[in-house]
């Protein structure tokens, strides 16, 4: 009998530039889904460098792997201090009626 085995898939190897890591976050946040935000950053912050966001947002890495995961809870400040420090920003547009 053959054993198939898989690894787990880590989307942060794929987000090598700044497009892709763009639509990614755009994609979860058209989405709505909190939970679904939350781990996109983590993504996020994997490819940029977790010690790095560590230092630009003067919390220590093993807070921000909690926060960031899917058992976590981050306040919507530390939510705008990890997004700021990744050089990411939100743009609301209204729908159309």
């Amino acid at each position: 009998m053959n054993t198939t085995t898989y690894s787990k898939f880590d989307a942060s190897q794929y987000l090598n530039n700044e497009e892709a890591i763009r639509d990614y976050l755009a994609i979860a946040l058209e989405d709505g889904d909190t939970a679904t935000i939350q781990l996109v950053l983590r993504d996020i912050a994997k490819a940029r460098g977790m010690s790095e966001l560590a230092r630009k947002t003067q919390l220590n890495r093993e807070s921000l792997y909690k926060s960031l995961s899917a058992q976590g809870n981050p306040s919507f400040a530390s939510i705008m201090k990890i997004m700021n420090a990744l050089d990411l920003k939100m743009t609301l547009v209204g729908h159309e009626k």
